[in-house]
């Protein structure tokens, strides 16, 4: 979860000022968390409050109310229209988007999924509720997906390998994006997830990930979010950077990353106790 945030936050300042160079300052006071950070909380509160008895049937309907209830707080975070009518509807249905959001706030389905088909079942009970196009569910599983085999200890090429088998076509590299022209109005997962997956598949750890984010151009904060999260479970977080991107959130969402983070090691605490 906290390696979508970083990303998210160090991206902020370049989502419509792409900087194509790996060379910046990581944080800025120009920096923030934007919409990216505050739906990937969501899901986080959204998997805390649905679950009973080690399962979370419930998690898409709580999702509805959870998403509604702290998005209502930040109105001007940066939402894409669609999701900006779906929040403040007084009947939220799904509207058949493929969208990036799908795949920027599934950072915390990685942290809590054991296997690949708890984070496929996850992945779809929390996107099916806005994001039901099938590419908006296909991009949101493949991060998930990817998220736990680096967690489970599988090399990059092992998860590059599962990704093209069962989900997208891997061959552009990061050069490549750099020198293609992602124009905005092109925030859908066909192009920000692959986006995201070279620079997670290049990088030589977590922060040259995010430079990679960054130097690529396109929807920088989200597809920082998206490959930050894959990173996270592959190399951890940096505590400086940690530290540093906890001070650009406020009081309401850190409540939600520390109740997360006691959250995980009480799900993971249950599950060896069941083996």
């Amino acid at each position: 979860m906290i390696g979508a945030i970083v990303g998210d936050i160090v991206g902020s300042r370049f989502e419509f000022a792409n900087y194509k160079s790996k060379k910046f300052f990581f944080f800025d006071p120009d920096c923030c968390f934007t919409d990216d950070t505050v739906v990937t909380c969501c899901v986080a509160e959204s998997l805390m409050k649905s679950w009973k008895k080690d399962k979370f049937e419930t998690l898409d309907k709580v999702a509805v109310d959870v998403f509604h209830s702290i998005g209502m707080w930040y109105p001007t975070c940066g939402f894409g229209g669609g999701f900006f009518k779906w929040m403040f509807s007084r009947n939220p249905v799904p509207y058949n988007s493929c969208g990036n959001g799908s795949a920027m706030r599934i950072g915390p389905v990685i942290d809590i999924a054991r296997d690949i088909e708890e984070a496929k079942d996850l992945s779809y009970k929390i996107t099916c509720i806005t994001h039901n196009h099938p590419e908006g569910i296909k991009g949101a599983e493949a991060v998930a997906v990817a998220g736990v085999l680096a967690k489970k200890g599988y090399t990059k090429n092992e998860i590059r390998r599962h990704i093209e088998k069962k989900y997208y076509d891997l061959d552009m590299s990061v050069k490549d994006w750099r020198a293609a022209t992602v124009g905005h109005g092109k925030e859908i997962c066909q192009i920000a997830v692959p986006q995201a997956f070279a620079c997670f598949l290049e990088g030589t750890g977590f922060r040259d990930t995010i430079r990679n984010c960054i130097s690529t151009g396109g929807d920088s904060d989200t597809v920082g979010a998206i490959a930050g999260a894959m990173a996270e479970q592959y190399w951890g977080v940096p505590a400086k950077v940690e530290r540093q991107a906890r001070m650009y959130l406020d009081e309401y969402l850190l409540d939600i990353l520390d109740r997360f983070e006691d959250f995980k090691r009480e799900y993971a605490d249950q599950a060896r106790m069941a083996v």
